[in-house]
């Protein structure tokens, strides 16, 4: 998949493959519909892009597990338009989350924040973690973040995400791999949204780049 997003975190099956939540780009990362997600958690550290929408015009209720943050060092855009694409594409990454948390591939949240093509592969993304009964664990910073507003009613999101301290968590035992940070845990994201008819800026397309040097500390 080489999408413009961060959804795609390979599970290596009987490995720790560490990092989950990639996105879709090489080996182990998010789904990308070609080829890791999100505000910062309830009591952000970081400053929002936008106000983070509330659960109306339908919105699912996304909750997530206590051992699982979000680090968002996006700045506010000064255009509401973009503050809202930031928005909604933070919950589509924390919906695609919530799924995993939920070992649950057909969660309604990440539907909800994706379009038909990128659901279908943000679901196999989900079963991977479904499959090893594993989940995610620890902290996902998002940085260098980039927005352009297109003149066809859609969006491209740029972005880059650390994963150095975020690891894989069993389900069963409750054991975390916790792996060493290396290039690699460092992943560029492009992903592409466009504004549907009740307003929400749906992820529709998701690439990305481990170990870009976009992305380099």
């Amino acid at each position: 998949m080489n999408r413009r997003s961060r959804l795609l975190t390979t599970v290596a099956a009987g490995a720790s493959a560490a990092l989950l939540l990639t996105a879709c780009g090489g080996g182990g990362d998010k789904p990308k519909t070609n080829d890791k997600i999100a505000g910062a958690d309830t009591g952000s550290k970081s400053p929002s892009p936008s106000a983070t929408p509330t659960q109306d015009q339908g919105r699912p209720k996304i909750e997530l597990p206590s051992d699982l943050h979000y680090n968002f060092e996006w700045r506010k855009t000064g255009n509401k338009d973009k503050g809202d694409v930031l928005a909604d594409g933070v919950l589509f990454i924390k919906a695609t989350d919530q799924a995993i948390a939920n070992q649950n591939s057909l969660d309604p949240a990440y539907r909800f924040y994706s379009s038909e093509e990128l659901a279908a592969a943000t679901q196999k993304y989900v079963q991977r973690f479904v499959d090893h009964k594993a989940r995610t664990t620890g902290t996902y910073r998002f940085y260098s973040e980039s927005v352009t507003l297109l003149g066809d009613g859609s969006a491209a999101l740029a972005y880059c995400e650390d994963q150095g301290k975020a690891y894989n968590k069993y389900v069963k035992t409750g054991k975390v791999d916790k792996t060493p940070v290396t290039k690699n845990s460092y992943i560029f994201y492009n992903t592409s949204l466009k504004r549907n008819s009740d307003g929400v800026w749906v992820t529709q397309d998701m690439l990305s780049e481990r170990g870009s040097s976009k992305c380099q500390p």
